[in-house]
């Protein structure tokens, strides 16, 4: 995935400035797609020149006034060319997996707070993704395929917090062996 497609769906779902679009990142599509607001604006820009997205035109103009975005013909027919891709897999890079590996050839102090500390974070990352469900996707509001497919999405991040709980008391129970 990359950030210009997670704009264009962002932008498709509702027209947005550059900081509503940074919120929106910070409250959903950042958790799988994490983008700094300068990142976003540079995009914006890009997607801008490319014609894929437009300014839509100030009700009252005034100087300093936020752009608000919206897709044109030519974002949607690349995001649903992008969607019909094939894509392989990527390679998992995980920085504390690395660091325990550097941890069994240089030693491990402190190592085992670390896990601790990424377990608790996994844990409150678990805690708000089921809020999120619960909140957002009740049974009832899972009827069309559209929601079907967000509530995947965060069925996907549910699943993925649920492993790193997992396994790091698991890592964590290892240790203490």
């Amino acid at each position: 995935m990359s950030l210009p497609h997670a704009i264009l769906t962002a932008l498709l779902e509702k027209p947005s400035s550059g900081l509503e679009l940074t919120r929106r990142f910070d409250k959903s599509i950042g958790y799988f797609w994490s983008a700094t607001h300068q990142q976003i604006y540079r995009e914006l820009g890009k997607l801008e020149q490319a014609g894929h997205i437009r300014a839509l035109p100030a009700q009252v103009p005034a100087r300093g006034q936020k752009k608000e975005y919206e897709v044109l013909p030519a974002g949607r027919s690349e995001l649903s060319e992008w969607v019909a891709r094939s894509e392989d897999p990527k390679p998992m890079r995980a920085a504390l997996l690395l660091r325990m590996r550097a941890a069994a050839v240089v030693g491990a102090p402190g190592m085992r707070d670390e896990l601790e500390r990424h377990l608790d974070l996994h844990r409150r990352q678990l805690e708000e993704y089921r809020a999120i469900e619960v909140r957002d996707f009740p049974p009832a509001r899972r009827e069309s395929e559209p929601d079907r497919l967000r509530h995947l999405v965060l069925r996907g991040g549910i699943d993925l917090e649920r492993f790193w709980v997992e396994w790091l008391t698991h890592a964590l129970d290892e240790l203490e062996r």
